[in-house]
């Protein structure tokens, strides 16, 4: 009995922010290809538990994204015809 809970019992690798990791990571809304990374094929912005941001990074990753987007280096949503 004990050691099935004892299997059932996942460990779970807690995720590092990228850019306090390596300081010479910079995020700037110019660079759309390190910003695509963070947004989904639909064009959603990826919540930090997901990415494994640090809140100030991922406050800062959510400004980049949307100026990006106001200035067509990102797009809103991806286009689908039905």
């Amino acid at each position: 009995m004990l050691d099935r809970n004892r299997r059932k019992m996942a460990f779970h690798r807690r995720k590092v922010c990228r850019f306090c990791a390596d300081s010479h990571a910079v995020i700037d809304y110019k660079d759309s290809k390190t910003l695509r990374l963070f947004t989904t094929e639909r064009g959603k912005i990826i919540p930090r538990r997901i990415s494994g941001n640090c809140a100030k990074h991922q406050r800062v990753l959510t400004v980049a994204i949307r100026r990006a987007r106001n200035i067509a280096l990102l797009p809103y949503t991806t286009s689908t015809l039905r």
